[in-house]
């Protein structure tokens, strides 16, 4: 068995990466073609998420099986934002030609497991030698007829909720960054997220007037939200159920505000929409309300203090 993946070389790997691989009734052309081709039933949604070694993972905190779910999660929660239903992803794995081939093996089994997960099947990619590792992942969703739900339908009067986690991810960062590995429910939300698959669908047909995926933190997406739809966004902090295992971080650290985790972690990839007050989905918290005034995001009337979330530059 070949050690490295410059010993298996490009079609090698991408053999071993597309064996076997299942499909599905409207994919028409799957890996091994120049294209791909899929036969949605309505308009497509499209969405591309980067991620970089040393920069979104640490290959000390997140092994190769975690990697691949992680890219194939923070794409496909996209899909859910706009209330598309998936249909597949390509990725595109650029990594030095020294990585060991199980690297690889590990990896492309986190994507199939991820694909499971999020209804996707894997369409096909590209393959290149880098100084580093460097994985693409773009995925296509199909909207069955619906309009899309997009950041810019807010209206005075609804109330914003959300559905998944919010701040474990940060929670766990903060605990790999002194060197710890527990709590592990933290941790291993740092190192995989778990969108809320189907409620962005759920959240579309119930009426949602905006959405979006919390990737950096809920006041910066809930800020897109905000100066989309020309509208403020106020958030009761009293509304939000902050978990033991974040508590027990924040006073590990001396103290600190376990809201902060909640407010401005990202990572965990959860959905925030703005509803009518009578159409909210079942399952759905309600945190907040959208109101007339200066576009932006309040928390209990005050602006906070302090960052808002993940800023990539």
């Amino acid at each position: 068995m070949a050690g490295t993946v410059g010993d298996l070389g490009e079609f090698g790997l991408i053999a071993e990466i597309t064996a076997g691989l299942p499909t599905a009734p409207n994919v028409l052309v799957g890996p091994g073609d120049d294209c791909a081709v899929f036969a949605p039933d309505g308009p497509v949604a499209v969405s591309t998420d980067t991620m970089v070694a040393g920069r979104h993972w640490r290959e000390n905190w997140s092994g190769p099986h975690d990697v691949g779910r992680k890219a194939v999660a923070s794409a496909a929660a996209d899909l859910e934002a706009e209330g598309a239903r998936g249909i597949g992803v390509v990725i595109s794995l650029a990594l030095p030609a020294e990585t060991p081939a199980e690297w690889a093996r590990q990896f492309s089994a986190g994507v199939r497991a991820e694909c499971a997960e999020a209804g996707l099947v894997l369409l096909g990619g590209d393959l290149t030698q880098a100084p580093q590792i460097v994985v693409t992942a773009t995925v296509f969703g199909d909207l069955e007829g619906r309009a899309p739900v997009t950041r810019a339908g807010a209206r005075p009067g609804d109330v914003v909720a959300f559905r998944g986690r919010l701040g474990w991810a940060e929670a766990g960062l903060a605990v790999l960054n002194r060197g710890f590995r527990s709590p592990a429910a933290v941790v291993n939300a740092h190192r995989v997220p778990e969108p809320p698959y189907g409620q962005g669908i759920v959240a579309a047909l119930a009426g949602a007037t905006a959405m979006v995926d919390v990737s950096d933190g809920l006041l910066a997406d809930l800020g897109h939200i905000a100066r989309s739809s020309g509208v403020v966004i106020d958030l009761d902090p009293a509304a939000f159920d902050i978990a033991e295992p974040q508590t027990a971080v924040a006073a590990a650290l001396g103290g600190k505000d376990p809201l902060a985790f909640v407010l401005t972690g990202g990572d965990d990839h959860a959905l925030a929409a703005c509803f009518a007050p009578s159409d909210v989905p079942e399952g759905w918290v309600v945190v907040g309300a959208v109101r007339d005034g200066e576009p932006g995001v309040l928390v209990d009337g005050e602006t906070w203090e302090g960052s808002a979330g993940w800023a990539h530059f």
